[in-house]
């Protein structure tokens, strides 16, 4: 088995993890997101993410979730592939799926240090801040890479061909 794929946790086992790093002092990291044709732009944000913390663990959203806020013919790149790339990345300490609309649950249930979202995202669009707060978490934004969209990749692939 690779190493990416030994980073790829059920949530049960993702809390432990976290519990146990937390323990040791370290501070954990959550990010979340689709991560599908995974780009420049989401390399350099999981990396800032990192950056916060000693461990970085990233959500990403089901094929259905994903479908749901993006729209037919969304992911490109389905669950298991997108789940394995952003665990190869050497950045990224753990990766989980989620099936929710938001990652509220999975947020509550692991309760990071630090809620990391993308800067395209306001901050008063940032899913959890309030719950981050009530342990002690805190929310910060990280650099957006402008022009460096999945939307905006699919559409000069589409006109390409």
């Amino acid at each position: 088995m690779g190493r990416a794929r030994i980073k790829i946790l059920t949530r049960a086992i993702a809390v432990k993890k976290i519990r146990g790093a937390q323990r040791r002092g370290e501070k954990v990291v959550f990010t979340h997101g689709c991560f599908d044709l995974l780009h420049v732009g989401h390399i350099r944000s999981l990396e800032q993410a990192r950056s916060y913390g000693d461990r970085l663990i990233v959500a990403i959203n089901s094929d259905a979730s994903v479908r749901e806020l993006k729209g037919l013919g969304r992911p490109v790149v389905p669950l298991r592939q997108r789940l394995e790339m952003v665990a190869a990345l050497e950045c990224v300490d753990w990766v989980m799926l989620f099936r929710d609309a938001t990652p509220l649950s999975t947020l509550r249930a692991l309760r990071p240090d630090v809620l990391a979202k993308g800067g395209d995202w306001r901050l008063d669009e940032i899913i959890g801040p309030d719950q981050v707060g009530e342990w002690g978490g805190k929310i910060v934004r990280l650099r957006e890479v402008p022009g460096v969209r999945t939307s905006a990749l699919i559409e000069r692939i589409i006109k390409a061909s």
